[in-house]
């Protein structure tokens, strides 16, 4: 690709504090991508990060706690908004640069990509993986996803170059009336599959009549209601990933396989 060319399309900008702390505490959490993290010298790229660096200088603070050595870049397509970050910059472990898809010639060995997609057609995601993916250092991940905007819930996918590995839902338990609720957040490979016929409605639906089930856990708290919910889910034959740690954060992994479109 010729230098200086960057690909993609502007979005909103809208950050606050704390929205992205749920992916940002999975990152850190799950082993699979501590350990992509734990590689030599390991680079991470924030895409997309918005009118405020605000989300990019707490995930290098986050990183910071697994990986000591992590170094993060923000890329944003607006020159603006790359100038409004600078002050927030460290280099060389934070930095900020003009840049989209094509990750400005980084070679990150992950890069966290949420609220990017979302304006975008459903025909055109595979083709932005593809970019970021042919980007990656070897074995890197691309995690992708959407959220509310304060960060209460939230959905991303996971993926290598053999494709997306898993899909993971995570929210404030409390905000929920039904796990479904989450269905506005889903990623943008999903969020119009999520009618009768395609497998994330069903899953979507089965959690719904796991969440009724398990109402006698409320009496706990709404986090003990959804991580009893994610149990039965797993007993009613639904492949869970994940652990009941995990569950008790509000937060529950499936391979994408499981809810991929048909």
């Amino acid at each position: 690709m010729a230098s200086g060319v960057t690909v993609g399309a502007p979005t909103r900008g809208t950050t606050n504090p704390n929205r992205l702390r749920r992916v940002d505490r999975w990152l850190t959490g799950t082993p699979s991508i501590a350990a992509v993290l734990r590689a030599a010298e390991p680079l991470v790229v924030d895409l997309g990060y918005g009118a405020s660096p605000v989300t990019t200088v707490e995930l290098a603070q986050r990183l910071r706690t697994i990986s000591p050595r992590v170094r993060v870049l923000g890329l944003e397509l607006d020159p603006e908004r790359v100038a409004a970050a600078a002050p927030a910059a460290d280099p060389p472990w934070l930095d900020f640069r003009r840049g989209g898809f094509e990750l400005a010639g980084a070679r990150p060995v992950l890069v966290r990509a949420f609220n990017v997609l979302r304006q975008y057609a459903e025909d055109e995601v595979e083709g932005a993986w593809k970019t970021v993916l042919d980007g990656l250092a070897p074995g890197g991940l691309l995690v992708e996803g959407t959220c509310d905007e304060i960060g209460r819930r939230c959905a991303w996918i996971t993926v290598s170059d053999g494709g997306p590995r898993t899909l993971t839902l995570s929210c404030r338990a409390a905000s929920l009336d039904r796990p479904s609720g989450i269905a506005e957040r889903l990623p943008k490979s999903l969020i119009h599959r999520n009618v009768p016929g395609e497998p994330v409605h069903e899953f979507l639906s089965l959690f719904d009549a796991c969440w009724d089930t398990a109402a006698g856990h409320q009496a706990f708290g709404p986090r003990a209601r959804w991580a009893e919910a994610v149990r039965l889910l797993a007993e009613r034959g639904w492949p869970v990933l994940d652990r009941r740690a995990r569950w008790r954060l509000g937060e529950v992994t499936v391979p994408y396989s499981s809810v991929a479109p048909r």
